[in-house]
């Protein structure tokens, strides 16, 4: 039995659409229920978030080009000011009308300018009888850009008065996106991380058709029992997947074992695993060199050019973190003004020292600080802004571990 169904879809679609959306069946059900039939108005805004490789992008985009939706997908990355963004909305916008070939340019300078021109381009009657969806995606981005284009956004449908519902795809928590003066509250919904069987049930449908499902699936099973812990990105996963599966298959291949015969296989795969792990998401190699060196036996080092595991660059904002731990541990409270404030006023000059200042900070080792003067200092020392997000302070528990450790 579906378990997606709709009475505005034709129930074939809704069964494509399940199979090309696996483990994600519950939110397109309730994304389904959210928008309705097609000229029917949806929610102003609908906020989605969830960490990496959750899902979020791939999951609208097969949502709305299978249902054949009209809609707008924007990065918020690669359109990274607001007259860019507003620009290729519109653009885009265009590709939407029936009967249109090519795109012309659009200049579009202010708010006012958007909403006059969307408002133009919105007047097909195909358009205006059904909802048109605009997805802003690494929707974080919007913070940095003029204050009013955020609130602009979640109430674009009453500024335009046309059936328009805007989708904002972000990895952070909508209370990190609202602002200080209030706005429309967008619809909320978050997408969970991927657990270990929902991975096996999505990198089991890519078997290689000479082969059988179940010895695929055998195989990543084995692939999560090793790189799960380590790793839950769906797209490295499905790299590491392809890239050691030949290896696998060589006893079978020699004719040494059959497909059920797993000792053997672990056996002959393991070592090769243990090395796979040494390159998680570092791509110090191709992958063309990488099957060479299992085809040779050889270790990533061996090859020229590479820095293998000599030198590994830390994350960015660890290297940040590490700096502003330094920073708080080794100077004195009273100092931070002086360091860290660009207009910190007048400094009064004093000889008066504590008897026991008198003594290097070096030499009395480092001191104890709270997490919010860590946090203030590194806010002041990174050139760009920093967002408070659950990658910051997951890297602040890995090294507050690795230290006690």
């Amino acid at each position: 039995m579906p378990n997606l169904e709709h009475p505005a879809y034709p129930a074939a679609d809704l069964l494509h659409l399940e199979g090309l959306v696996p483990c994600r069946e519950s939110q397109v059900s309730t994304l389904l229920s959210i928008f309705g039939e097609r000229q029917h108005f949806s929610f102003p805004s609908i906020f989605i978030y969830g960490h990496t490789s959750s899902g979020k992008t791939y999951v609208m985009k097969t949502l709305l080009t299978t249902l054949q939706l009209p809609h707008v997908f924007v990065n918020c990355v690669e359109y990274f000011t607001s007259r860019l963004l507003l620009e290729e909305i519109l653009i885009q916008l265009q590709s939407c009308s029936p009967g249109a070939e090519q795109t012309s340019p659009v200049h579009c300078d202010t708010l006012n300018d958007f909403v006059r021109l969307f408002k133009q381009a919105v007047t097909s009657q195909e358009l205006q009888d059904q909802t048109l969806y605009i997805v802003l995606d690494r929707a974080e981005q919007l913070r940095e850009m003029e204050a009013n284009i955020l609130p602009a956004f979640l109430r674009l449908q009453e500024l335009t008065d046309r059936n328009v519902t805007v989708i904002l795809l972000s990895e952070i928590v909508w209370e990190l996106f609202r602002p200080n003066m209030g706005c429309f509250e967008p619809f909320t919904m978050y997408f969970p991380d991927y657990s270990i069987g929902h991975l096996q049930k999505i990198l089991s449908q890519n078997h290689p058709p000479e082969y059988s499902a179940d010895f695929y699936a055998a195989y990543i099973n084995i692939l999560l029992g090793v790189f799960y812990m380590v790793c839950r990105d769906l797209k490295e996963l499905r790299h590491l997947a392809a890239l050691n599966f030949a290896k696998y298959c060589e006893p079978v291949v020699r004719g040494e074992a059959n497909e059920r015969d797993t000792r053997k296989l672990w056996k002959n795969i393991e070592p090769h695993l243990k090395k796979a792990m040494q390159t998680v998401y570092l791509r110090e190699i191709s992958s063309s060199q990488w099957e060479r060196l299992q085809h040779d036996g050889g270790e990533p080092g061996q090859l020229k050019g590479l820095s293998a595991h000599t030198h590994v660059e830390l994350p960015y904002y660890s290297k940040f973190l590490l700096i502003a731990a330094y920073l708080a541990s080794y100077n004195p409270v009273r100092t931070d003004k002086r360091f860290f404030l660009k207009h910190h006023g007048k400094i009064r000059k004093t000889n008066f020292m504590k008897k026991h200042e008198k003594t290097s900070n070096h030499l009395l080792g480092p001191k104890p600080f709270p997490l919010d003067r860590l946090l203030a200092i590194l806010y002041s020392i990174v050139d760009n802004r920093v967002a408070p997000t659950a990658n910051i302070f997951s890297q602040i528990i890995l090294q507050t571990d690795s230290r006690q450790h």
